[in-house]
């Protein structure tokens, strides 16, 4: 059945999709964190962490809403 073919290749093509967001997520996270190594006070790295985190959860919630 044709419907079926690409309702296949359209699942596929969103996981592929999916496992590319999350490789290029990771790769910007590292960059963030490598540009901020050396980095000794305390207060702008708890700033960093917090900021990290919320980026992550807005990026879930984005990603949730458009079904991945």
């Amino acid at each position: 059945m044709v419907f079926s073919h690409d309702l296949r290749e359209f699942i596929l093509r969103a996981r592929v999709l999916k496992l590319y967001r999350q490789d290029e997520l990771r790769h910007m996270m590292r960059e963030e964190m490598e540009k901020n190594r050396k980095c000794n006070d305390r207060q702008k790295i708890r700033f960093l962490l917090s900021e990290g985190i919320e980026r992550l959860k807005r990026l879930d919630e984005m990603l949730d809403m458009q079904g991945h």
